[in-house]
């Protein structure tokens, strides 16, 4: 899969292309379903697929300071595009400049004038241009003029549910992440790197990794959660841990109350391994929330809770493996 940061990386020589377009924060199921539609139809007619998202996320332009919950970083947009099969991935930056583009003139200088397309697959509620007055209805209408199809696809939706990435930050919030999950199609995934902490844990016999998460991450609500932890890097890891191999492991999600923890933070206490992880990206795929975030009277009845918490982990995910 090519990747492209902005219009100016587009070859010279490009020809025709399917697009679809959109931030696709999460690429959630009905994400999945417009990204193939889109490859389906370039591999009928011949010719690439190209996603283009945007970075930053549109409203932190729009509205300076209203950036949402990020559900997913721009690499990992990047690498489940290219499992579903895209062609090329391209990064376009949103600026005041962009924002201004009226439809009409997005349309002709970055559909057609810049990327040839032959075809646009969009969701149904798919708005464009200055103060988002382009509509799918608008697209077809200057599709006719220049020569190229439009497909409008409807979102997903179960059990009177849509799913979108407001629904799932909802529900990551809310500490939901089996809803989160469902929409996702996969767990929703917080990735960041190893950092020095408190190093309680290892005082208590359960040493964790402490996660600084990217700005803007969508980190579930206060909890213990069953998680699988995988290291992101491609060198190998002082330890018994395989970078890239996905380990269970029970993760805390909040500000340690028992130890009037004022700052709040994400520890992974990964099972049946251990390494020397710091300054390692990783990864935490939330699986499912185990309790909340609580006070304890006493260290030991921590440490009593913390043990009972592994055995729950170890169960949910073995239990998951063989279901997988």
């Amino acid at each position: 899969m090519q990747r492209w940061r902005g219009l100016d990386d587009v070859p010279a020589d490009w020809g025709r292309c399917v697009l679809t377009i959109g931030v696709f924060d999460g690429v959630h199921r009905g994400h999945a379903q417009l990204i193939s539609r889109a490859v389906k139809s370039a591999s009928e007619r011949g010719i690439p697929s190209v996603l283009m998202t945007f970075d930053p996320h549109p409203m932190e332009v729009v509205r300076p300071g209203s950036h949402p919950a990020q559900l997913t970083t721009l690499r990992r947009r990047s690498e489940l595009a290219e499992e579903l099969g895209i062609d090329v991935f391209c990064v376009v930056p949103f600026t005041a400049e962009f924002m201004k583009l009226s439809p009409e003139q997005y349309a002709h200088e970055i559909l057609v004038e810049r990327l040839h397309v032959a075809e646009v697959v969009v969701g149904e509620n798919f708005t464009f241009g200055r103060k988002a007055a382009g509509t799918v209805d608008l697209l077809r209408k200057i599709g006719s003029r220049f020569g190229f199809a439009v497909d409008g696809v409807s979102l997903v939706a179960e059990h009177a549910v849509t799913f979108s990435s407001t629904y799932i930050r909802s529900c990551v919030d809310a500490g939901d992440v089996t809803a989160a999950a469902e929409a996702l199609g996969r767990p929703h995934r917080v990735e960041g790197v190893v950092v020095h902490g408190e190093r309680r844990g290892r005082d208590l016999g359960f040493p964790t990794a402490n996660i600084s998460p990217p700005e803007h991450a969508a980190i579930p609500a206060d909890g213990v959660y069953a998680a699988w932890f995988t290291v992101l890097a491609q060198d190998a890891v002082e330890g018994s841990l395989e970078p890239g191999t996905r380990y269970m492991a029970a993760v805390s999600v909040g500000t340690n109350p028992t130890f009037s923890g004022r700052v709040r933070t994400v520890e992974a206490y990964v099972l049946d391994a251990s390494a020397d992880l710091y300054g390692q990206h990783v990864a935490v795929d939330f699986v499912r929330r185990l309790r909340g975030m609580e006070k304890f009277d006493s260290v030991e009845s921590l440490v009593a809770q913390m043990g009972r918490d592994v055995d729950v982990t170890r169960e949910l995910l073995e239990r998951a493996e063989v279901i997988d």
